[in-house]
């Protein structure tokens, strides 16, 4: 007796065997893997570093500016302090907006220079008797060991908050920079032996009162 012929699908096809949806999972799961080894690049410690941002170098910074920029700024723009001085006590906005750099609404910054008798170091503070002003102007170098303040950084106005990522570079750099002044100026002057001699002066200072003046020096010099 012959087999019967097993029946067929409808329109004579043959009917298609099911492929397991495990068998497709596992399938699909290999697939990814290879694609993403094939697309992992990896890379050593040293090389992640390296292609991320810069961590911001002060000490870097304060060499690379200090020199090249920051002192020839303070120079080129500094003003005799008498007529400063005077000019602060007839109008302070005027004055500021001719002779100061102001950073949004903070202290107006001036470069000064001057000539006047040094006198003894107190506090840090060399105090300077420059002919000229009112009697009641108290005029200090700043010289000692840790040097205070923004003025440097903030006198030049080429130097300003957005070129930083917060506000911690932008200190750290106005900091970098009376570094540098210390090292480089304050570093080789015997500010004792100046002590009633003639000196001159130029440097930058940021505005509290007239009467106050507290200039962090790029240059003091005895006069021969």
């Amino acid at each position: 007796m012959s087999t019967p012929a097993a029946p067929r699908a409808r329109g004579g096809q043959a009917p298609r065997r099911r492929v397991p949806v495990r068998w497709i999972a596992a399938a699909l799961a290999v697939a990814l893997l290879t694609a993403v080894g094939l697309s992992t690049q990896y890379r050593s410690a040293e090389s992640v570093a390296a292609a991320g941002p810069r961590r911001f170098d002060p000490a870097a910074y304060g060499a690379r500016m200090y020199d090249d920029r920051v002192v020839p700024a303070v120079e080129r723009k500094a003003v005799e302090l008498p007529v400063l001085v005077k000019a602060m006590h007839t109008g302070m906005e005027e004055a500021g907006k001719r002779y100061g750099v102001r950073h949004g609404t903070g202290p107006y910054t001036f470069a000064v220079k001057g000539t006047g008798r040094a006198g003894p170091v107190t506090s840090g503070l060399m105090h300077v008797t420059v002919p000229g002003l009112p009697p009641d102007t108290r005029v200090s170098l700043q010289v000692g060991s840790v040097i205070n303040g923004t003025a440097l950084r903030d006198v030049v106005g080429f130097i300003n908050f957005g070129q930083f990522l917060n506000q911690v570079e932008y200190a750290d750099a106005a900091t970098a920079l009376n570094d540098q002044m210390r090292e480089k100026l304050l570093g080789n002057l015997d500010v004792a032996r100046l002590e009633g001699k003639e000196i001159s002066f130029v440097g930058a200072f940021s505005f509290l009162t007239p009467s106050v003046v507290t200039i962090t020096p790029v240059s003091i010099k005895e006069i021969s």
